[in-house]
């Protein structure tokens, strides 16, 4: 097994779930063109970066319309700056 070490702070995200084939509840396939990006996805990997609020398995919401998608051993990643990083996700207590 390959594994991908990015570097220049860069953080690479699982989008493999998102690129799925999407089905209105009629069964009508939608096109790629008219999904919605995902806004968030977990963590795959990262770049060794100093006092990171993250960490690989966090699931965090980015900018739209950022980022590099490509193909690795048969899975769909994000590969983004550190900055475009805009929040964690974390789960809390209902009060």
């Amino acid at each position: 097994m390959k594994e991908l070490q990015p570097i220049n702070q860069q953080v690479v995200l699982d989008i493999t779930d998102s690129n799925e084939e999407k089905r209105t509840a009629s069964g009508l396939i939608i096109p790629d063109s008219a999904k919605e990006k995902p806004k968030a996805a977990p963590i795959a990997w990262m770049s060794n970066i100093e006092k990171a609020e993250i960490k690989p398995g966090d699931v965090v919401l980015f900018k739209p319309f950022t980022g590099t998608e490509m193909e690795f051993e048969g899975k769909q990643y994000l590969f983004l700056t550190y900055a475009d990083i805009l929040a964690k996700v974390v789960a809390t207590e209902k009060i």
